[in-house]
C-alpha cells in the first residue's frame, strides 16, 4: 500500500504546477462548498439534490454530496498538493458530468450556460492528473519518504 501511495504522490513536475493548484483548487473547493454548505450564495445540499433530481441526476441529495464533494474536498487535495492525481482524475470526471448532463446543449459560451468553464476546469483537472502536484506540496513529502 505504501508503495502505491509513493508511486500516486511522485511527480517530476516543478514549481510551474502551483499556478494551477491554487486557483484551481479555490475554485472547486468555493463550488463544492455551494453545494454542501449553502455558502457563497449556494443551495446546500438538500437545494442543489432538488435541482439535480429535475435534470434527471437522481436521487438528487445524493448526487449533490458527491459532487460537492468531490469539489470541496478534490479542491483542498488539489490545493494543498495532497493525493493530487486521484483528486484530479476525481474533478474530471465531475466535470465531465456536469459539462455533458448541463451545459453541452448550450454551446460553448458561458453567457448562454454553455460549457467552457467546464471545459477549462476539466483541462486543468487532466494537467494535474497527468503532471502530479510538484515540488511544493504534501506529495512531494510523501514520495521523499
Amino acid at each position: 500500500m505504501n508503495a502505491l501511495i509513493k508511486k500516486l504522490a511522485e511527480s517530476k513536475a516543478g514549481y510551474e504546477t502551483l499556478a494551477l493548484r491554487f486557483p484551481i483548487g479555490i475554485i472547486f473547493m468555493a463550488h463544492g462548498a455551494q453545494k454542501l454548505f449553502g455558502w457563497f450564495g449556494g443551495y446546500g445540499l438538500e437545494g442543489t439534490g432538488q435541482w439535480m433530481a429535475s435534470i434527471g441526476l437522481g436521487p438528487g441529495v445524493v448526487m449533490a454530496f458527491l459532487a460537492g464533494s468531490a469539489e470541496f474536498f478534490g479542491g483542498l487535495f488539489i490545493l494543498l498538493g495532497l493525493l493530487t492525481r486521484p483528486a484530479a482524475v476525481a474533478l474530471s470526471f465531475t466535470m465531465l458530468v456536469a459539462i455533458f448532463s448541463v451545459h453541452f446543449a448550450n454551446g460553448l459560451f458561458m453567457a448562454n450556460n454553455g460549457y467552457e468553464f467546464g471545459l477549462a476546469l476539466l483541462a486543468a483537472s487532466v494537467s494535474l492528473a497527468i503532471s502530479g502536484a510538484g515540488k511544493f506540496s504534501l506529495d512531494s513529502k510523501i514520495a521523499s519518504k
